[in-house]
């Protein structure tokens, strides 16, 4: 059994401990390699009936443009004010990459649409840790396009397929300590 007096003595727990998000990131970005192994560890998330109710999709490049391009025609196309019209093509060139996290449930007797649901946000909070570990950082973020049936539709997603997650993944510009959580775990916890 581990010193639970030593914390730093298990990487996989200081991992888990230290998580922060860093909305600050620049190249380089996770390659094809990093990118691979981060997914992979998204294959492992808790996923009962093995359904694997999930799917990505990933831009780099040029790619995070055209994600910009279409985020901003589902603003226009919503009737978004000008401010968020003008700042959608540049949502996406935040970080190097941008993993889109899509719940894409399978019909099932046994497993709900909402397990399936949870599952697939399990992968992005896996592929932020698994990017932490191969020394990238990120943040997963949500807000309007997440809901935005036209990013759904301009990202070719089914009816039954949601948006779970943009995983924003690179470099922190500022690699700062891990600010300490506000509270204390006991303050969640009650004892049954």
């Amino acid at each position: 059994m581990a010193d639970l007096n030593d914390e730093g003595a298990n990487p996989a727990l200081d991992l888990l401990l230290n998580r922060r998000s860093h909305h600050r990131l620049t190249d380089p970005g996770p390659g094809d390699a990093a990118l691979d192994l981060i997914l992979r560890a998204a294959l492992r998330v808790p996923d009962f009936g093995r359904l694997r109710p999930f799917r990505f999709l990933a831009a780099r490049g040029e790619g995070r443009i055209r994600l910009g391009q279409a985020l901003q025609r589902a603003a226009v196309a919503a009737g978004r004010p000008p401010h968020v019209v003008e700042r959608a093509p540049r949502m996406p060139l935040r970080a190097p990459l941008v993993i889109v996290a899509i719940a894409s449930p399978r019909a099932d007797q046994t497993v709900p649409l909402f397990d399936q649901q949870l599952c697939a946000a399990g992968t992005v909070l896996t592929m932020q840790l698994a990017a932490r570990a191969l020394g990238f950082s990120g943040v997963w973020r949500s807000g309007w396009p997440m809901y935005d049936r036209g990013v759904h539709r301009e990202l070719d997603l089914t009816e039954q397929e949601q948006i779970v997650g943009f995983l924003y993944l690179g470099t922190p510009v500022q690699d700062t300590d891990p600010r300490p959580p506000a509270n204390h775990p006991s303050d969640y916890l009650v004892w049954l």
